[in-house]
């Protein structure tokens, strides 16, 4: 069975973005992500109302961390590695089948610069060969074609389209699934 350790945080790095481990000085800018409408758009999850439901966000990510269920960084610029532009996580880790979900957002003022594509890129790297997952899983909104697209240009296929499987704000919604496997011998 997979057992994930995360006691030595995995700081990675790509061309532009250094991804760090987030802590309570990333609170506003966390606030400001998971409160905008356009950036939780198809993240059907409760918007942050304050600097304390960003903080338990920040509680919640570091609890996955000691706990092994999950890994979310914190994208940031390597020119201003302080500032936090955007988060992406490997979350959900099923340890005895070495699958986890991939999850990601980034502030809308930084969209279609090829940013979450390099994340993606280096969690995607971390996740097969430091962390040796199996396999990595997206839960879409169908409606983000954006994110279809990055993912499907990451190598992800679509494996499954669930009509009215997910209850948010009174309604039922649809989900897409999407999956890419390790190739590696394992």
């Amino acid at each position: 069975m997979l057992e994930p350790d995360f006691t030595s945080f995995p700081v990675l790095t790509t061309e532009r973005l250094i991804l760090r481990q987030i802590d309570a000085a990333d609170a506003p800018q966390i606030l400001a992500l998971r409160s905008s409408e356009l950036v939780m758009k198809y993240i059907n999850k409760e918007r942050a109302k304050n600097l304390e439901d960003a903080m338990a966000f920040v509680e919640r990510v570091n609890t996955g961390l000691s706990s092994g269920e999950g890994i979310t960084w914190g994208m940031a610029l390597k020119e201003a590695p302080e500032k936090l532009i955007g988060t992406i996580g490997l979350w959900r880790i099923i340890k005895q089948h070495y699958r986890a979900e991939i999850g990601y957002m980034l502030h809308p003022d930084l969209w279609g610069k090829g940013y979450t594509n390099e994340a993606i890129k280096a969690v995607i790297d971390c996740g097969f060969t430091t962390i040796q997952l199996h396999s990595i899983e997206a839960h879409i909104n169908p409606g983000n074609a954006a994110s279809a697209g990055l993912l499907e240009s990451n190598g992800f296929v679509r494996e499954a389209y669930f009509k009215e499987d997910y209850f948010y704000e009174g309604q039922f919604l649809d989900s897409a699934i999407y999956s890419l496997l390790n190739k590696a011998p394992f």
